[in-house]
């Protein structure tokens, strides 16, 4: 409730009581046959309602001013839930992201070109990097495959995402 609203109903209530005065003066002067005290009495009883209806015009601004005062609360609270929840998304998209960053972080390695000669010696020589000769190893045998390692950011190792596939025929 504002106070246009509280003076309104106050104001019209308050004049409809002091209504009763000036008509119950007409009613006696009804009953004595004074016309001119029967005049002055309904002039009052017509101020007093205009006040009143006044006051109640008041009170209906005010009740009009009090709804649109709850729709502009209403409205603001509802944009202020709305932008609450697209920062939580966006908070929660933001952890995804970090989430999937550290598990696929990788280190490069680069060799230079001292190591890359290195190497090229090696394979001249039949040795691989291990030092391992290569030439014992008899051609059928396939050589091992060793699965890429995946370093954290506190560098321990971790295993790759294994992808699965699946195949339906129908």
């Amino acid at each position: 409730m504002n106070t246009k609203m509280i003076e309104g109903l106050v104001g019209a209530q308050t004049n409809m009581e002091l209504l009763n005065t000036p008509f119950r003066v007409y009613k006696e002067a009804q009953l004595k046959g004074d016309t001119a005290t029967m005049e002055r009495a309904m002039g009052y009883v017509h101020d007093f309602s205009g006040q009143a209806e006044e006051y109640r015009a008041k009170a209906d601004e005010g009740t009009k001013q009090d709804a649109e005062d709850a729709r502009e609360k209403e409205q603001a609270e509802r944009e202020g839930a709305i932008q609450k929840r697209r920062e939580e998304r966006e908070e929660l998209a933001r952890k995804i992201e970090e989430r999937r960053n550290e598990d696929k972080q990788t280190d490069t390695v680069e060799i230079s070109g001292e190591g890359r000669a290195l190497e090229e010696n090696a394979r001249a020589e039949g040795t691989d990097r291990k030092g391992a000769d290569t030439d014992d190893r008899p051609e059928t045998e396939p050589r091992a495959a060793e699965p890429p390692v995946w370093y954290t950011k506190i560098g321990e190792t971790s295993l790759p995402e294994q992808e699965t596939h699946l195949s339906v025929s129908v």
